[in-house]
């Protein structure tokens, strides 16, 4: 695809960001969150996440179209190398593999960044997702039932990981 970057998300990002994730917020396929994002809190979640989880996002032609990002998986220190991630792409440029593109850069900044191993859970409707995480590598290893009400319903969730960095090398 021409004219399309991938690079650690800045500051200036904040309002792409929060509008990429708003739409999947609003479509009700990707996230229990109900209340839509501020550029504040986005650029807020960026400052403090840091250099330590990254975020990156995808342009294509000047233009934040997607981003994936990391965030702290627990508080307790043996945790410290997992990470939880999240992908959003903009309505009007899903299916064109922008997606992949934002989760393949996120893994390579967490791998460069010690994590050994990455996490999310998934809508089990959500195929595109699902879909997303077998082609990068992720694997399904359980459903947590009822995990959260969404809306007044009660909702499913497909747990995927994927080991990476020496999450891959047995001791």
């Amino acid at each position: 695809m021409a004219d399309v970057t991938t690079r650690l998300a800045v500051a200036a990002d904040a309002a792409a960001i929060a509008r990429i994730h708003n739409e999947g917020i609003e479509d009700r396929v990707a996230t229990f969150e109900t209340i839509l994002r501020t550029v504040e809190a986005v650029a807020t979640g960026l400052e403090s996440r840091g250099d330590a989880h990254p975020t990156v996002v995808v342009v294509r032609e000047g233009e934040v179209v997607a981003w994936a990002g990391a965030s702290s998986y627990r508080s307790r220190p043996c945790y410290d190398g997992v990470a939880e991630f999240s992908v959003y792409v903009a309505r009007t440029h899903r299916g064109m593999g922008l997606g992949r593109l934002a989760l393949e850069a996120l893994v390579v900044a967490c791998e460069a960044r010690g994590f050994w191993k990455l996490l999310s859970r998934v809508f089990p409707e959500n195929a595109a997702s699902r879909a997303l995480c077998r082609a990068t590598g992720f694997r399904e290893v359980g459903t947590y039932h009822r995990h959260a009400r969404l809306d007044g319903v009660w909702r499913d969730c497909v747990i995927v990981e994927r080991l990476i960095g020496a999450g891959l090398v047995d001791s």
